[in-house]
């Protein structure tokens, strides 16, 4: 059976800060669909992160600090509970859905080492589970993909919704249990795709040859298709680098720019000796 079939584990997060280093948790959903059994569809969590939420974050997901002092779970609590939901989905081998998951679950990494319960590499017993990112598979399927406006981006969650007919409501866009199931819903396009014979898949590139070969990588099972997201990552990364490093990019060119590969967590930073000079 192909892993859209089984059991998904939709996850998104709303936050502080785009920074996953510094961000806090302010929204979680997780829940599960599909593998033939009824949906499991939680609540979102609502978390009061013990720190300022700044304007710029409030007017991406409505969330002030007065509000969720007032109707949000205490950080701790709340951490501990996302945390525990993400393990049991791996623990039971079922793939973790998002759109750039990356953040997500390194901003829940943060959180659970911040709050005393270990990294989630600890927590998983030193490897992670299953991961479907559908913003790095819409970047390994369409690479040249073109920015819909100076707003939208490539290949941002609004734009995969469109490229695989999934419908978008912007007014319930940037709630966590909102982005976290049109995610999975992408995912479960790609992977059916994936599951079609060659010459029946549509193509998704807008004039650039035949680009239906492209989802044989993800008609695999789980743990290859893992370790493919894993090598794609790295390659998104290294190209984003070197463009970054180059003269094509203009008022962004930095030719010291560093751009991390590292996927489905980024590893924490290595911490400075206590008295080492920054």
């Amino acid at each position: 059976m192909s892993w859209h079939l089984a059991r998904l584990c939709a996850l998104d997060t709303e936050t502080t800060s785009p920074n996953p280093e510094d961000a806090r948790i302010v929204e979680a959903y997780c829940g599960y669909v599909g593998g033939g059994e009824p949906p499991l569809d939680r609540p979102p969590l609502l978390i009061n992160p013990g720190v300022e939420i700044p304007a710029e974050a409030t007017a991406i997901h409505g969330y002030d600090t007065a509000y969720v002092r007032e109707h949000g779970v205490p950080a701790k609590d709340g951490v501990q509970r996302v945390v525990a939901a993400v393990v049991e989905a791996w623990q039971a081998g079922i793939p973790v859905v998002g759109h750039n998951v990356r953040f997500d679950l390194t901003v829940i990494d943060r959180e659970a080492i911040r709050h005393g319960f270990g990294s989630l590499l600890d927590l998983c017993g030193g490897s992670y589970g299953p991961v479907v990112d559908t913003f790095v598979i819409s970047k390994h399927l369409d690479k040249w993909r073109r920015r819909v406006s100076a707003e939208q981006g490539a290949h941002v969650l609004k734009t995969c919704a469109a490229v695989f007919g999934i419908p978008w409501n912007d007014e319930d866009a940037h709630g966590a249990r909102y982005d976290a199931l049109i995610a999975d819903r992408v995912a479960w396009r790609m992977g059916a795709i994936a599951a079609m014979p060659r010459d029946a898949r549509p193509r998704i590139q807008s004039g650039r040859g035949d680009d239906r070969a492209l989802f044989d990588a993800l008609a695999v099972d789980l743990p290859t298709l893992f370790a493919n997201q894993k090598r794609w990552a790295a390659e998104q990364a290294a190209s984003y680098q070197e463009w970054l490093r180059s003269p094509k990019a203009g008022d962004k060119q930095d030719a010291k720019a560093v751009i991390s590969g590292a996927w489905p967590v980024e590893p924490a930073p290595a911490k400075q000796p206590e008295g080492a000079l920054t």
